[in-house]
């Protein structure tokens, strides 16, 4: 009787006043508690801990943050990481509100170290007419400095730089050994296994014609092996933009090292529909099954929100889909020497590529668009800053000033990228073991990762055939996920025609906003092979109904304005559910992901408004939903 008089009082705890006099039946009592021994924590086999980084960053190494000002370097980038407080470029303090627990600092592999030469004016860079007019205005500084800052970025991205400077900075050069060599030892010096995680990685920064194909490669291994080997570049000697040479050099890395690596893509939404093809690739090859199993191979995740842009999916795609205009980047391609065509945007976002990965697995037998979902802030700073009220800008450019809002980050006759419009995402959030390379890296290979926007919030996503209302009463909801499911970036075999159900559970992050809900996302192909997708709400906050079509109201706005601020008074602390598929078909294909949105909060603009007196300009958007993405869970039928 004590024992069912303790558990009724969890019950209270968890349901409220109103289930007071709730006993709960022995039947229900059954298998409760799943752990394997009185204490909870003993005997765990299962990642217990998210582990907070950015899979994306630049220092002043990278040719691009060099010319916009930044003049620090990767003991920067890791201290700052750690919890420091460091100076930025423009000379202003700066620290994170709480540390990461890891970090990949990704340096463009085309051109590493360049800009120290053009600014101290190298024999080799003057030798060359593009060195001596970059460095010369370089130099100068004021408005020749910016010329030549956007001329040198749409040259290379042209593919039109000299090749006699491109070699000097290229792999095979002396230059090149020696700041790859400076980059892995400054790795190794903060990294500490159980604290800090400092992965070894770089950018390959693939363009064609301006549109982009950037995918960072990021090493599990420690200097011994990345030692062995020298970034994958695009231009230059054993240079190339297509995704297939990439694929080959991180074949050769584990074949030579015996270490092993992957590549995560990023900003297909600046591609201009050349990121996840179908048909053509812009080589002019056809996608084969070559292609698709290579990519399958090596590219387990993508990065799905970063500063420039929110990667999801796009109002054109998911017209039904009520937050898919989300922190949209749609004019054109990253230098806007072309613009957005409608018919682009189904090879530029992930969701329709994970619902068009079903349709090349049916034709190839391999999907390679079943990847997992990171978030990166892609800050050219030095700094990994994803807090809307701790924002840094891209470039050093662009950091904390009153009229930084009013300069487009990129504008031409195609259009323009305003400056309001930078965001300040994103973060990834890793389910892994212990805070080390080899976890770390594994737990992502494996696609137990998320992203978020900013927030840390705790987000647990399960998939499997029996899970009920009693498994969230537990309070340790991992526990029975990993037991009677997979968790999220698995998979689900068909063992009944029965619907799978979901487990989901949302903390929202300490210091931050309350949750608006929690929703479910499924894309399938039908029998026919089309393609669908919808969105489900399966958990909200307060006292909502949904309407006839099953749309439940928006969560309400406490923000302040002319504060920068917000109050918690609207939204829950947490949200979980079990929800069952009700439109499950066992013949076919689906993954599943789930959303998790905050209530409104203020964007970067409105800090600089009250904190610099910045305008800001009237089309800006100033308030937002930050939010979650868990990896998918993807469903197969048997055979």
């Amino acid at each position: 009787m004590r024992r069912i008089l303790l558990l009724s009082a969890a019950a209270v705890a968890l349901t409220g006043p109103a289930a007071a006099q709730f006993v709960p039946s022995q039947e229900s009592l059954q298998g409760l508690y799943p752990g394997k021994a009185y204490s909870p924590y003993a005997k765990r086999s299962f990642p217990s801990r998210v582990f907070w980084g950015d899979t994306h960053l630049h220092t002043g190494y990278s040719m691009d943050a060099g010319l916009f000002g930044n003049t620090t370097g990767p003991d920067t980038a890791y201290k700052f990481a750690r919890g420091e407080e460091v100076t930025a470029a423009s000379g202003q303090p700066v620290k994170l509100a709480r540390p990461l627990d890891w970090l990949v600092v990704t340096e463009h592999s085309d051109g590493m170290g360049m800009i120290f030469d053009l600014k101290d004016g190298a024999p080799n860079v003057l030798a060359t007419d593009q060195g001596r007019r970059w460095s010369e205005a370089i130099n100068e500084g004021g408005e020749a400095s910016v010329k030549a800052t956007l001329d040198l970025i749409t040259t290379f991205s042209q593919g039109e730089m000299d090749p006699k400077l491109i070699a000097d900075y290229s792999p095979g050069s002396p230059i090149y050994a020696s700041v790859w060599e400076d980059l892995i030892q400054t790795a190794e010096t903060y990294n500490e296994p159980g604290r800090f995680t400092a992965f070894h990685g770089f950018e390959w920064t693939s363009l064609d014609k301006g549109n982009n194909l950037h995918r960072n490669v990021i090493l599990r291994d420690g200097a011994n092996k990345a030692q062995q080997v020298e970034p994958m570049v695009t231009q230059g000697p054993g240079g190339t933009t297509d995704p297939m040479g990439l694929y080959a050099w991180l074949e050769d890395y584990e074949a030579k090292t015996g270490g092993q690596a992957f590549a995560l893509a990023h900003n297909g939404n600046l591609s201009n529909g050349i990121m996840f093809p179908t048909d053509e690739r812009f080589t002019g090859d056809m996608v084969d099954e070559a292609y698709v199993t290579a990519r399958a191979k090596w590219e387990p995740l993508y990065e799905i929100t970063q500063i420039k842009g929110d990667g999801e999916t796009h109002p054109v795609l998911s017209p039904d889909d009520e937050f898919a205009d989300y922190e949209t980047w749609d004019a054109g391609n990253l230098d806007l020497s072309e613009a957005k065509t409608p018919e682009m945007l189904r090879g530029e976002y992930a969701r329709e590529a994970l619902k068009q990965g079903f349709a090349l697995e049916q034709k190839f037998g391999i999907n390679p668009y079943r990847f997992g979902f990171s978030g990166a802030t892609d800050s050219h700073t030095s700094l990994a800053t994803a807090d809307s009220d701790n924002y840094f800008g891209k470039a050093t450019n662009a950091e904390p000033s009153p009229t930084r809002m009013a300069h487009p980050f990129t504008e031409t006759d195609q259009g323009e990228f305003p400056g309001w419009s930078l965001v300040a995402s994103g973060y990834t959030g890793v389910w892994a073991e212990e805070n080390t390379r080899a976890s770390i890296w594994d737990a992502m290979v494996r696609r137990e990762v998320y992203a978020t926007t900013g927030p840390r919030m705790a987000v647990r996503f399960f998939g499997g055939w029996k899970f009920s209302d009693a498994d969230l009463r537990t309070r340790n909801p991992a526990f029975v996920g990993y037991d009677k499911g997979v968790p999220m970036g698995g998979d689900l075999r068909a063992a009944t025609s029965d619907a799978p159900t979901f487990m989901v559970y949302a903390l929202r992050d300490p210091i931050g906003a309350n949750l608006d809900r929690v929703q479910i996302v499924k894309g399938w192909m039908d029998s026919d092979g089309a393609l669908h997708e919808k969105v489900y709400d399966v958990a909200w906050s307060d006292d909502r109904e949904p309407d006839a079509n099953g749309q439940v109201p928006p969560v309400g706005n406490t923000v302040d304005e002319q504060a920068a601020s917000w109050t918690n008074t609207i939204g829950a602390s947490e949200l979980a559910t079990v929800w069952t598929d009700p439109d499950f078909d066992a013949g076919q294909q689906a993954f599943y992901y789930a959303r998790v949105l905050e209530i409104p909060t203020p964007r970067w603009v409105l800090y600089d408004q009250v904190r610099l007196g910045a305008e800001v300009p009237a089309d800006a958007v100033r308030i937002g939903q930050e939010r979650a993405y868990t990896s998918p869970i993807w469903y197969a039928p048997e055979g």
